[in-house]
């Protein structure tokens, strides 16, 4: 990723990136043959999916900014 990149199309593709883990993992939870290992596929895709929601948060929080900054 540039270093020179919009924040908010940085955070965008963060988000993108987190909402597809998420649905890998849940995918793999669903096709797991052991407790076990669907156990550690669902705690990845909760974790991504509380990522994917912190990165809205911040997108939102940028806006924001943005908003006050062309007032």
């Amino acid at each position: 990723m540039d270093r020179e990149e919009d924040p908010a199309t940085e955070t965008e593709e963060l988000q993108r990136r987190q909402g597809e883990r998420e649905a890998t993992e849940r995918r793999e939870a669903e096709t797991a043959t052991e407790d076990a290992e669907t156990a550690q596929h669902e705690r990845r895709a909760d974790k991504a999916a509380y990522l994917r929601e912190k990165l809205e948060e911040r997108a939102q929080a940028e806006r924001e900014a943005a908003e006050e900054d062309g007032e």
